[in-house]
């Protein structure tokens, strides 16, 4: 399973992410995020997160991340765009985009946790759930969807911050949710 913690801001955020073992960080580029990073701060990230962890970059448009876009590995948008590297956000089916991810976040960025429609089960993209995914719900999501992974940012935070103790409960439920399912 294939697990992202978006919304990091500081080098010490993405240290524990890769010794917790989550497999992508996201660093946010839109302006009206409380996660909000300037591009001079998103590239320092980028350039740090460099060759031990995969990073994408979140905003809402292209326009908005195409000055640190080169430094990321993905970038995570919603809208439609044909490169290489695109992970396609959006709380609507989409189609036959093509995208490296489609990563479905009904709450588009609230953290705000909805039911999942029924056609997210039938998506071709390789699927990531976002938004209001905890420690709490995020087994129950995974057992009901099936995803190729998950993403979680306003879940792991005490008052806005990324609270380590949290990202460390949140990873550690995926793992034991996965074990679980794996054998039965």
């Amino acid at each position: 399973m294939f697990i992202k913690v978006c919304g990091l801001k500081t080098f010490e955020q993405i240290d524990k992410a890769i010794e917790l073992g989550y497999d992508a960080i996201g660093v946010v580029v839109y302006k009206k995020s409380i996660r909000y990073c300037t591009s001079e701060k998103a590239i320092e990230l980028a350039n740090y997160a460099k060759g031990k962890i995969k990073t994408f970059v979140v905003s809402l448009t292209f326009d908005e991340v195409k000055d640190v876009a080169d430094y990321f590995d993905y970038i995570q948008i919603y809208e439609k765009i044909d490169i290489d590297n695109f992970a396609y956000s959006s709380k609507d089916h989409p189609g036959k985009t093509k995208c490296k991810y489609f990563v479905y976040d009904a709450s588009i960025g609230s953290g705000e946790f909805k039911k999942f429609p029924s056609w997210i089960k039938n998506i071709d993209q390789k699927l990531i759930l976002a938004g209001g995914l905890n420690n709490n719900n995020v087994c129950s999501t995974i057992k009901e969807i099936r995803p190729f992974g998950v993403d979680v940012s306003s879940g792991v935070e005490t008052d806005g911050v990324k609270d380590f103790d949290l990202m460390k409960d949140f990873i550690e439920s995926v793992k034991s949710c996965i074990s679980e399912t794996s054998n039965n």
